[in-house]
This record gives structure tokens, C-alpha cells and sequence, in this order.
């Protein structure tokens, strides 16, 4: 997902994007969900979340 779809959903769910960084701004919307915030964590290989809207952003060699 790109930036500017992360912003735009983030706005969506009442969430100031601004000048953020894009795995801050995941890790806020995920906190905000009442999910683990977990965008680009170290163990992010071995995470079990298959329906998880940022895996296939958050398992990329650099994830923002």
C-alpha cells in the first residue's frame, strides 16, 4: 500500500495522518483497531496474522 492510501485510510478512521512516517502511522491505526501493534517488528517473519491488511507490507525487506 502507498502512502498515500495509508493517509487516506487513516483519515478514513478519524486518524490525523500529517507528516508521520508510514510504520508509525500503520502502528497507530492498529492500536486504534485494538490490534497488536506490530508493523515492521523484528519476529514480523513468524507472525501467524494471515488476514492481517499489512502483511504483505509488513513482510517486505523494509517496511517504511
Amino acid at each position: 500500500m502507498n502512502m498515500n492510501e495509508v493517509r487516506n485510510r487513516a483519515r478514513a478512521a478519524g486518524i490525523a495522518a500529517g507528516k508521520i512516517r508510514k510504520a508509525e502511522l500503520i502502528r497507530i491505526m492498529q492500536r486504534t483497531e485494538g490490534n497488536t501493534e506490530c508493523f515492521g517488528a523484528e519476529w514480523r517473519f513468524d507472525c501467524s496474522q494471515l488476514g492481517c491488511c499489512w502483511r504483505n507490507d509488513c513482510l517486505t525487506k523494509n517496511p517504511g
